[in-house]
């Protein structure tokens, strides 16, 4: 249980790396210690795992390779040398002639399936990969997630906040008489409603213009969850019910919450409410962020 534990605050550590395996795209963790290895793989439907130890790694390692005699740490060795490049982006065939190949077993569970030559011996090895339950996918996925998440929308709101001010600042210089000497500069007020209306619309007309097949972004904001503002403290507590994959299609719809980054558009347009800016230093007051 322990040893389980510290491989799992291992893979906490690494980020999840796209991959490429028989055709699957996945995103996938791994970790091969001295004892025992541990797989995480997801293609954001499901999510997969497997975390053996030395007892069952060379039980496996026997049935698979009758004719090979090594300790644990050499299979580990070789694994780790072999399966880990292409578990991190690698190619297919890691190392020299070594193959790997993905099958989908019955009730939903997974199979990588290496071929490889070890001490001039053929070696084989099979991940057999299962569901991982909610608490895997909560931990390693969806709570990392959400605290990004939520860092990410602080960062947005510090920006438009940061643009607002600007915009007061530069109407204070226009009141006293400054002027632009490059009209190209000039941009308009910032409205962050406006902002992201515009962003999604963008974002949308993008995306079905060159795809046909549903894009993955669908995921991030299905109209129910456009308006959900998903908030790191409690958020755990609406997810108990849920299920592995709607646990994914949640986790990937937080994150575009807030991706949208607010810049000064660069063309003028007719909508900018000017009732908004107020005259003279006045308004850099308001606009001024309370003390601490």
């Amino acid at each position: 249980m322990e040893a389980h534990a510290s491989s799992s605050d291992v893979l906490l550590q690494r980020p999840w790396l796209p991959v490429s395996i028989s055709g699957c795209q996945l995103l996938a963790k791994s970790s091969f210690g001295d004892t025992s290895y541990h797989v995480l793989l997801t293609d954001m439907h499901s999510v997969w795992e497997e975390h053996i130890d030395s007892a069952a790694i060379q039980e496996r390692a026997q049935e698979l390779n009758k004719r090979l005699r090594a300790p644990v740490k050499a299979f580990l060795s070789h694994l780790r040398k072999v399966v880990q490049p292409c578990l991190s982006g690698g190619h297919e065939r890691a190392d020299g002639e070594a193959q790997i190949s993905l099958m989908r077993r019955e009730e939903g569970d997974i199979s990588m399936r290496l071929k490889s030559e070890l001490a001039g011996l053929p070696f084989y090895w099979e991940f057999h990969c299962s569901v991982a339950p909610v608490t895997v996918v909560c931990a390693q996925l969806v709570r990392p997630l959400l605290a990004m998440s939520h860092l990410l929308q602080r960062q947005v709101e510090q920006l438009g906040g940061l643009l607002v001010r600007k915009d007061a600042e530069i109407q204070d210089y226009r009141e006293n008489g400054a002027t632009l000497t490059r009209e190209r500069l000039q941009t308009d007020v910032f409205e962050e409603q406006t902002y992201g209306e515009d962003f999604m619309a963008k974002v949308r007309g993008h995306t079905l213009t060159h795809t046909q097949q549903p894009p993955i972004w669908a995921c991030f904001c299905p109209p129910a969850l456009e308006t959900v503002q998903l908030r790191y403290a409690g958020v755990m507590e609406s997810y108990a019910g849920l299920t592995v994959p709607a646990l994914c299609s949640a986790f990937v719809a937080s994150a575009s919450l807030t991706h949208q980054t607010p810049q000064k558009k660069k063309t003028r347009s007719a909508a900018v409410d000017q009732s908004l800016l107020t005259c003279g230093k006045f308004l850099r007051a308001a606009m001024r962020p309370p003390p601490d």
